[in-house]
């Protein structure tokens, strides 16, 4: 009984959720209620307090579980693997509502009053560990910092997606990212390990 239990608690929490994306996706952290999250998942108000406490608590774990359904591309540490993972990013981005919603509310938290930036430095870890392969490998030029430059990697490409999503609703993140990275490869390592690379092209990342 004890065990039916905690497994119904567990599927109301991700129930939650998942209800709660959607409504942050759609409406931001202003323009969301409890209520409406409530209505979206088909729950009573016990359930949320229960989870959550509070909104507030909702969106600090839809922020900090955006990356809960990610499936990163196999590959090889390094330099390539870096990128492809940014590429597959910028679909995710398009058709992931629980990657995109937590990202949307990381970013609204200066409206909403929070603070929450250890997602910032979990996706700056990932980054960094990528690139210390890539040092590993001899791809890098030998002044990049590989914490600072996963630093930059992380806020070049919050405020790409932000431009990408006031201008198009992200229908063209893809094309941008790819000219971010045409942008910050010559930084990042000679030009004749940028010529081993495939920037991920928006035409091909959208297809996958």
């Amino acid at each position: 009984m004890a065990e039916q239990r905690q497994e119904r608690a567990v599927r109301t929490r991700e129930l939650l959720l998942r209800a709660a994306a959607e409504v942050f996706d759609e409406a931001g952290y202003l323009g969301t209620s409890i209520t409406k999250i409530l209505d979206r998942a088909g729950l009573t108000a016990g359930a949320v307090y229960f989870h959550f406490k509070s909104k507030e608590g909702l969106a600090r774990a839809v922020i900090l579980e955006q990356a809960a359904d990610l499936r990163f591309p196999e590959g090889e540490p390094g330099l390539q693997h870096l990128l492809d993972m940014t590429g597959y990013l910028a679909v995710e981005m398009q058709r992931n509502t629980l990657l995109r919603a937590g990202v949307r509310l990381a970013v609204e938290q200066g409206v909403a009053g929070g603070q929450e930036y250890s997602i910032y430095e979990w996706w700056a870890e990932r980054f960094r560990q990528e690139l210390l392969s890539a040092r590993e490998k001899g791809q890098l030029l030998p002044a990049v910092d590989e914490a600072a430059f996963a630093q930059l990697l992380v806020a070049a490409y919050t405020g790409t997606q932000v431009m990408s999503q006031i201008s198009t609703g992200r229908a063209d993140l893809p094309q941008r990212i790819t000219a971010m990275w045409r942008c910050l490869l010559p930084a990042l390592a000679p030009a004749d390990v940028i010529a081993g690379l495939t920037v991920p092209e928006a035409d091909t990342v959208a297809a996958g």
